[in-house]
């Protein structure tokens, strides 16, 4: 039986963010940036208990985005799928709470990075709301293209890892 790849450990930085694990003392923060008026309308409002549970989970990661200047957080990021990281990658939640400073932007390309080279994802998706066109043009912007369009009205877009060679 062939096991699939140990998730690597987050990429220690970009020039201007770095990824870490969350821990539970970061929870109170995670769910203020999730609560923020800037965040609330694209994201849905989940429980500590429900962060609690996606960090449990051996098969996703839940991380911080955290700016390299002086070890502040400024957004965080939820994989998942890693079980089957071979086939596809979702990158479940990304908020950023410092906007308009690049953050999001080079935390998503640490995580393209970590799902397409680490990990050799074959496929890297995600959904966005359609109030998002903030958040939908950046991801077309790094490489992402619509598939389609869930049932929910949810905007699907994915990468794929030839799209990067």
């Amino acid at each position: 039986m062939t096991r699939p790849p140990a998730a690597p450990r987050p990429p220690a930085a970009g020039r201007g963010v770095r990824l870490r694990r969350t821990t539970r003392a970061d929870l109170g923060w995670v769910l203020a940036a999730e609560s923020d008026p800037e965040n609330r309308p694209f994201v849905t409002q989940w429980t500590r208990q429900e962060h609690e549970d996606t960090m449990d989970r051996p098969d996703t990661r839940h991380l911080i985005v955290e700016a390299v200047s002086d070890g502040r957080a400024v957004g965080y990021v939820i994989l998942a799928g890693l079980a089957a990281a071979l086939r596809d990658v979702e990158l479940r939640r990304i908020v950023i709470t410092d906007k308009g400073r690049g953050y999001g932007r080079e935390a998503l390309r640490l995580i393209k990075k970590m799902a397409l080279e680490d990990l050799r994802t074959r496929r890297l998706w995600l959904d966005v709301r359609t109030n998002n066109p903030r958040a939908k043009q950046l991801y077309e912007e790094e490489g992402f293209v619509v598939e389609g369009t869930a049932p929910d009205g949810l905007i699907i877009l994915s990468i794929r890892r030839e799209d990067e060679t």
